[in-house]
């Protein structure tokens, strides 16, 4: 058996406002236990705003929760990825998410 040498990071989120689209930016590790704060933070960005901007880049760990906040997100807004950790791109790929949502590698990019 292999231990992974990554120690958990609680959750931490920052939203702001770029060229008129929301900017969630989610940090850390994301799972049933620590989805809340993210969650509220999209939940409440999908009520008020048209578009919707996850940067992933700082994200550490993430499970089927994350995927599946995302995947309802979408539904409700437009929703863009933007710099996906590679966590993160290959669940999206595995789970075909890749082709259902806007993926992006920057922030700039994602809010254009």
């Amino acid at each position: 058996m292999q231990f992974s040498e990554h120690a958990p990071t609680g959750p931490e989120v920052v939203q702001y406002e770029r060229a008129g689209v929301w900017v969630v930016v989610a940090k850390g590790d994301y799972d049933p236990n620590s989805i809340a704060p993210i969650e509220e933070a999209l939940e409440t960005a999908a009520e008020k705003r048209e578009r919707v901007v996850v940067d992933a880049a700082g994200l550490t760990f993430a499970d089927s929760t994350f995927l599946n906040l995302l995947l309802r997100i979408h539904q409700r807004t437009s929703l863009g990825i933007a710099a996906p950790a590679p966590q993160l791109r290959r669940i999206l790929e595995l789970t075909g998410a890749d082709e259902v949502l806007d993926v992006r590698d920057t922030v700039e990019d994602a809010v254009r």
